[in-house]
């Protein structure tokens, strides 16, 4: 069951993604089809989190499930949204990335 933690782990870091995307889309909960779609991928986010924390230890889940929605939120606002790519920046990005990799690697969970 360990591996399949950490399968589930990426889909609700991935699933993060989708859902603090499509934030910019409710204009502040306002419009409700978007609203709906952004609640449901939460919610769905937020179970799957909480069925890898059976198997993950909670900092360590928690942890790369919040760098895998922050790299991917920012990628996508550097990639479609036009927000600003500076060296630094993708740095910084990089480090979060190592960060998560880092903590897998290091994990007692395999």
């Amino acid at each position: 069951m360990a591996m399949n933690a950490w399968v589930i782990l990426l889909l609700a870091g991935l699933l993060e993604i989708l859902w603090a995307s499509g934030l910019r889309f409710t204009d502040g909960f306002t419009r409700p089809i978007p609203s709906i779609a952004v609640l449901a991928l939460a919610w769905l986010s937020f179970y799957l989190l909480a069925l890898a924390m059976r198997e993950i230890p909670m900092g360590t889940a928690y942890a790369i499930w919040t760098g895998i929605g922050a790299t991917g939120v920012a990628l996508l606002g550097m990639t479609f949204l036009k927000e600003p790519v500076s060296i630094s920046r993708l740095l910084f990005l990089a480090m979060i990335v190592t960060g998560i990799i880092g903590l897998k690697w290091s994990s007692t969970s395999n």
